[in-house]
């Protein structure tokens, strides 16, 4: 029984093993030169070139080996070379697999460089543009210092202005009580004092739309230097 090949089924099986064993020590050694620094792009690539031709040639030694046990007379030999090409062929499977992913990384690997090298000439090429931005920034940080200021100068203001008519408001209570306590020892009727009272009320009620206005005021204030 032999193959296009020329040799027995015996014969390819067991040069199918030989480049099993070679591709996975080649495959091993990608993968350490994929984290050494001092391994050049071209050793890696065609170590990866000769992985891939070697997969090649066994996926082909495969299928002659497909075609030879089927001539197997015996058919419990037969069956057993079966086993033995099909296991040949996982084999050379799981080793593409790994080979293919190998590459992914790769490639991953050189277009995250591309695009670092790619943003590092950007940046470089448009620094200007990049102090423009900070000076922007910086402007609008000022600025926004400068209002802040101004609303803690403008509420301290409007605390002064309210504690001052707090203050009165007091004063024109204790006078209000004086004038009450004056008018009743004197003898006032209570019509006088119910005029004083509601005249009392319409003096608060002008009271709180002054302070009302005057809030409105120092608002109004506050918006115009902003």
């Amino acid at each position: 029984m032999e193959g296009g090949s020329g040799g027995t089924l015996s014969e390819v099986h067991q040069s199918a093993r030989k480049l099993l064993l070679k591709c996975s020590d080649d495959l091993a050694r990608l993968e350490r030169l994929e984290h050494s620094t001092s391994t050049s792009a071209a050793v890696d690539s065609d170590l990866s070139f000769a992985v891939k031709k070697d997969i090649n040639q066994i996926q082909s030694l495969c299928v002659d080996m497909d075609r030879l046990w089927r001539s197997v007379a015996a058919k419990p030999q037969r069956d057993l070379w079966k086993r033995k090409v099909e296991q040949i062929a996982e084999e050379a499977e799981s080793l593409k697999q790994s080979l293919d992913k190998y590459n992914s990384r790769i490639q991953k690997r050189t277009r995250e460089a591309n695009e670092r090298a790619e943003l590092l000439r950007r940046v470089n090429g448009g620094s200007d543009h990049v102090l423009r931005i900070f000076d922007d920034d910086a402007q609008a940080m000022h600025s926004v210092r400068n209002s802040a200021r101004e609303l803690e100068n403008a509420n301290a203001l409007g605390e002064a202005i309210l504690s001052s008519i707090h203050g009165q408001r007091e004063r024109l209570k204790s006078a209000h009580r004086k004038a009450l306590d004056v008018l009743n020892t004197v003898g006032i009727s209570n019509r006088v004092l119910r005029l004083i009272e509601r005249r009392n009320r319409v003096d608060q009620w002008i009271k709180y739309a002054g302070m009302l206005l005057t809030v409105v005021f120092v608002l109004a204030i506050v918006l115009w230097r902003r």
